[in-house]
């Protein structure tokens, strides 16, 4: 038998990937990491990202301002790391000299990459269309890092509430994408 569940509760289900780490890099300030799993795909080539980021939060208006982020991947092992990035403020705390990351140069943007972070994306801008009423940036990907050490590395997935699931296994079925 099927029961109700609560409205404010559908976010948990419907959660569209990885927990991620956005960098930004403000010129009068430290480069940033914000926490977010508010993200998604939207085309393929170029990687099209939709992310929404809180007008509240202090990435926002380096976003807003430098119109480019990286978009770095941490595995299981950095998910306490991640978590608690996520729970303070880049208004006063450096979070790369706090939790001990390596802030690594990309090649299109300024914000830094993530040297223990798997998958560093680095992203431009390119529609703002949606940020007034939705905070949503869409973003383009325009360089990519992988770190092939990892390769194999499991991504957590924000389930609500300080709950978390972790990549299980991976089965591979047909398909016609390549």
């Amino acid at each position: 038998m099927l029961k109700n569940l609560p409205l404010e509760k559908v976010y948990q289900f419907i959660e569209p990937g990885p927990v991620v780490l956005l960098t930004t890099a403000a010129p009068e300030a430290p480069p940033d990491i914000m926490t977010m799993s508010w993200h998604m795909m939207m085309d393929f080539e170029p990687p099209l990202i939709a992310c929404v980021v809180s007008g509240g939060n202090h990435s926002f208006a380096a976003l807003t301002k430098t119109k480019e982020c990286v978009i770095a991947i941490p595995d299981i092992d950095l998910a306490e790391v991640t978590t608690a990035i996520g729970n303070c403020t880049g208004r006063t705390v450096d979070k790369f000299d706090k939790f001990h990351l390596t802030a690594a140069a990309g090649n299109e943007v300024a914000a830094p990459l993530i040297a223990e972070c798997f998958v560093n994306l680095e992203c431009r801008v390119v529609d703002t269309r949606f940020v007034k009423k939705y905070n949503m940036f869409v973003l383009e990907c325009v360089a990519a890092w992988i770190n092939p050490a990892k390769a194999k590395a499991k991504t957590i997935h924000h389930r609500g509430y300080g709950e978390f699931s972790v990549d299980g296994e991976i089965i591979k079925l047909k398909s016609k994408m390549r």
